[in-house]
């Protein structure tokens, strides 16, 4: 196993998330903990020492699962990391009850790593307003000893982060994000590593295989990858790309089954970093997946000058980019819960003034109306 320094600490490089565990007959909120004892065991065994779960995971069982598959083992024989939900705002006067409750979900007296969790556009401006007191409640766990190391997680957009962190920097740890080599681009992940650099925090990597869709690429993709590595398998290209990056420590993975577990565990027997025209490789790659599933929008905003709407086009189709690629996903439905309705896609009234300057010829009347049926079926 790969170990990386935090700190005093030594973790390993490969941390196992809690989202995906195995579950029986298919139904997300039943964790088959047999099954999820076996490969925390077989984890364990083979040197992963870094647990990841949270409280909405599994529809509120993942911490159950996870806390008990642990309790058989010494504490200071794994880190174990889980969040607070800010994904729901309805919980944001509620850190105190919430962490007190998962301090017994997971059967620990402490937690080695805690996130204040999916810091985005719609709940950053509660995330910073002292009403709620989630910044403070926090800090005063770790000075109590009952979290040992504070940090966040962050699916929101560079600005969005840099809001969190203009406030709240002096105290992270270190920092979460979507990493990829698909989302090196895509969402900007490049930017935000930078950021974390200018923190001088090291990075948490989540969805490196972006929820699965990097296990298989095509045929003629594969082929390139398997002539530069013929023994590298797929899902190992996305792992040494992220592990490839400056200042990444842990690489987060949510295995549902007992052989994701042994061919993940066996990637990071050790490292094997890409070499710089392997790189631009799986980035040319990157860039072909998403000339087939997204609108080629540059961002010129010329459009927007021509929106009798006033809409911010741009962003309008980098959502609906996200959305198409992800093939749903959560994050452009909570971006767009954000925005007033005149300023959503379904505002669009067809008029075609924007095309008729978009040097890219995009249809975007079409891809509104496309849109907004979608997130609405």
């Amino acid at each position: 196993m790969v170990y990386k320094k935090f700190q005093e600490l030594k973790l390993s490089a490969l941390g196992m998330g809690a989202m995906r565990l195995p579950v029986v007959d298919g139904v997300y909120s039943a964790i088959d903990q047999m099954e999820t004892d076996r490969m925390v065991a077989y984890a364990m065994e083979q040197g992963i020492n870094y647990y990841d779960t949270a409280w909405g995971y599994h529809e509120g069982n993942s911490e159950r699962a996870i806390g008990k598959a642990l309790s058989k083992y010494p504490r200071e024989d794994f880190y174990l990391a889980t969040k607070f939900p800010g994904y729901d705002l309805a919980n944001m006067g509620k850190a105190e009850e919430i962490f007190e409750e998962q301090l017994k979900k997971c059967q620990v007296e402490y937690f080695d790593f805690y996130l204040i969790h999916n810091v985005c556009e719609m709940n950053i401006d509660a995330y910073l307003d002292p009403k709620y007191g989630i910044y403070d409640y926090f800090v005063k766990q770790k000075e109590n000893g009952r979290i040992r190391h504070l940090g966040f997680s962050a699916h929101g957009s560079v600005d969005v982060m840099k809001r969190f962190l203009e406030v709240y920097g002096d105290k992270m740890e270190f920092g979460q994000i979507q990493l990829n080599y698909l989302d090196w681009s895509f969402q900007d992940a490049k930017s935000k590593v930078a950021l974390l650099e200018e923190y001088h925090l090291p990075v948490w990597i989540m969805e490196p295989l972006r929820g699965g869709s990097l296990t298989k690429l095509s045929e003629a993709h594969e082929t390139k990858l398997n002539a530069l590595r013929p023994k590298e398998k797929i899902p190992a290209w996305a792992f040494r790309f992220v592990m490839s990056i400056p200042g990444v420590t842990v690489v987060l993975s949510g295995m549902s089954t007992f052989e994701q577990l042994a061919e993940n565990i066996h990637t990071f027997e050790e490292e094997k970093p890409l070499k710089e025209m392997e790189k631009e490789t799986l980035l040319r790659i990157a860039n072909e997946i998403l000339s087939q599933n997204a609108l080629p929008c540059t961002a010129c905003r010329y459009c927007t000058s021509h929106c009798p709407q006033e809409l911010d086009i741009p962003y309008l189709i980098y959502l609906y980019n996200e959305f198409n690629v992800t093939g749903g996903g959560f994050i452009t439905p909570m971006v767009l819960s954000t925005l007033p309705d005149e300023k959503k896609p379904s505002a669009c009234i067809g008029c075609r003034s924007c095309e008729q300057v978009c040097p890219q010829q995009i249809k975007i009347s079409e891809a509104m109306a496309d849109f907004t049926q979608k997130v609405n079926a």
